[in-house]
């Protein structure tokens, strides 16, 4: 599998695994399926009520209009469950990988709306071979709709342990300092946590300093105490304290 390295906006590098063409082939089939069972209860349902004779007497733009509002589940699928999902559809979920964007942060919709309209390009069938060949020969596995997009698929099967996680231990007796913290999402305290260590590994106080400055100005915490290692760590302790009881 190839490594993706995402350089995040406090210059700290973050190591991925990227998804495999196998992995990415495996869940578009998975998702696939699902559309195609879809489209066959659908049939069904149609076929038993005795709508398929009405819909075949009507003119045909009539018809089209009906049938794309019976499929549009299958039209939007990949845009409609990546932005619910935050990234990933059932076949994603499956296979256990998830679109990300290449600064680290988490996609959003607009990120899936470019995928999702270079999708249908794609499908096209001289550009799904090169899209096909996009994934294999890029460096980030990326389709063409990913390099327009800025994003790229992760496997999220690592092995990694709690210190590579935004994972805290907290102890049960444990009185957080900070509720506000619970603004941050989870990539927003992973980044946080990775530049944090490193910083603190490479003494760079005023990557710390900065560090608490935009956390400060991100959540709106006052009163805070303690030296900015001190505040970081709380902080850290403080949302999986929130997270964990929620």
């Amino acid at each position: 599998m190839s490594q993706l390295t995402i350089t995040t906006t406090q210059n700290v590098s973050i190591n991925f695994t990227a998804a495999s063409v196998g992995e990415r082939m495996l869940g578009l089939i998975l998702d696939l399926l699902v559309m195609i069972a879809y489209s066959i209860v659908v049939a069904f349902i149609i076929d038993a009520s005795g709508l398929d004779s009405y819909i075949l007497s009507l003119d045909f733009w009539s018809k089209t209009a009906i049938y794309i509002i019976v499929y549009l589940p299958i039209i939007f699928y990949t845009i409609v469950q990546e932005s619910i999902f935050e990234g990933q559809t059932i076949g994603k979920r499956i296979m256990k990988t998830k679109v990300i964007k290449i600064d680290g942060y988490q996609a959003g919709f607009g990120d899936y709306l470019v995928r999702w309209l270079f999708r249908l390009i794609e499908i096209i069938p001289p550009l799904g071979i090169i899209g096909l060949l996009a994934v294999i020969f890029s460096e980030r596995n990326q389709r063409i709709g990913d390099m327009a997009a800025g994003t790229a698929i992760i496997s999220l099967k690592n092995k990694i342990n709690i210190n590579h996680t935004i994972l805290e231990e907290v102890n049960d007796d444990y009185v957080p300092t900070y509720p506000l913290v619970i603004k941050l999402s989870d990539n927003d305290v992973r980044i946080i946590k990775e530049t944090f260590e490193t910083a603190v590994k490479n003494r760079d106080y005023s990557t710390l300093i900065k560090l608490r400055e935009k956390v400060i100005s991100v959540t709106g915490i006052k009163n805070q105490s303690g030296n900015d290692q001190d505040f970081i760590r709380t902080l850290l302790k403080d949302y999986n304290f929130y997270t964990q009881k929620m």
